[in-house]
């Protein structure tokens, strides 16, 4: 029996294309979806930027005010996708428990999410908007697909090999 679900996006290319399987899925089995999005933590690089233009206490500020606007700013356009991709597609709206954008490493956060939520199906796509066509599989969603212990809804990518690519 399925009663909740977990929508993994990265807000890609693909995502709307996901993000239809993920609803219908939820219609399907009348289902809670909940739904993350993961934000890597800055780079090295963009850390020393940062030090070398911001005084310590402004960088300070930054760290914990200016990146949870931002986490928030994210969140909202996630919600604003949504609404714009269903339009008047509100008992869809609703079947969205909660949308969160949270930083870490995406496999672990993914993972942890499954955990807390206790969802009994997983929903990611195959690749990432940066994953190259010719790789089967994206690499988080194969540590996801390896590391879940719930079943996992993989929705291809909507690249398609033709012949003459072989």
């Amino acid at each position: 029996m399925i009663r909740s679900m977990l929508y993994a996006t990265d807000l890609g290319l693909y995502a709307p294309y996901v993000m239809q399987h993920a609803l219908a899925l939820a219609r399907t089995f009348k289902a809670d979806l909940y739904v993350v999005h993961v934000v890597e933590p800055i780079g090295l690089f963009a850390e020393s930027v940062l030090q070398s233009y911001l005084d310590e206490k402004a960088l300070s500020e930054w760290q914990s005010q200016g990146l949870t606007t931002v986490m928030a700013t994210i969140e909202q356009r996630v919600l604003d996708s949504f609404r714009e991709e269903l339009g008047e597609g509100e008992q869809d709206l609703k079947l969205i428990r909660s949308v969160r954008v949270i930083q870490g490493d995406p496999c672990e956060v993914i993972l942890d999410q499954l955990r807390k939520l206790s969802v009994d199906l997983l929903i990611v796509g195959s690749h990432s908007q940066a994953a190259a066509a010719a790789t089967p599989l994206g690499r988080t969603a194969a540590r996801v697909l390896q590391l879940s212990t719930v079943p996992v809804y993989l929705v291809p990518s909507l690249h398609r090999c033709r012949s003459d690519d072989v």
